[in-house]
């Protein structure tokens, strides 16, 4: 026997907003395939007609599908908030730590090294704890050279002008 298909209704207000998504066609493109897809089934389009026109995988459709039912037209299109470890340290302290590593170094060093400038950091309060490499981690972003002549981003920036 086979699976019977249920398909969705959109208020006029959902085919709306899927309309002006279609005609801004900006954003991602997942964005603009399930827009499209719940669009479809809106249309009572059949799921596996609706994979292969669009190029993705039946599980998408159906999946989209659910979404929508349970938790309505938004969280149907966004994608979910993902998991995943806060920045430990902020801007505001990465930018004083850049500019301590762009600051003279301290007597009886010739220049900064990552591990000095890991432990002046804490010292100074920037952070709470910071190794050698997210010190390293910081500086690739910007384009300090701690073993260049100068004093990094603010020597080379002077250079350049």
């Amino acid at each position: 026997m086979a699976r019977q298909t249920h398909f969705i209704q959109l208020s006029n207000e959902e085919r709306r907003s899927l309309k002006t998504l279609f005609r801004k066609g900006c954003g991602a493109n997942r964005l603009h395939t399930r827009a499209r897809i719940l669009h479809l089934l809106d249309r009572e389009v059949v799921p596996p007609q609706i994979a292969q026109t669009l190029s993705c995988g039946i599980a998408t459709v159906y999946n989209v599908k659910r979404r929508y039912l349970t938790e309505g037209l938004e969280a149907a299109l966004a994608d979910k908030a993902r998991s995943g470890r806060p920045q430990q340290i902020d801007g505001q302290a990465r930018a004083k730590i850049t500019a301590l590593a762009c600051s003279t170094a301290p007597a009886g060093h010739a220049r900064w090294t990552l591990r000095l400038l890991a432990d002046k950091a804490i010292e100074f309060g920037f952070c709470e704890s910071i190794s050698h490499n997210a010190v390293k981690e910081i500086l690739k972003k910007t384009d300090s050279s701690r073993t260049s002549k100068g004093n990094g981003v603010l020597a080379q920036s002077t250079v350049n002008t």
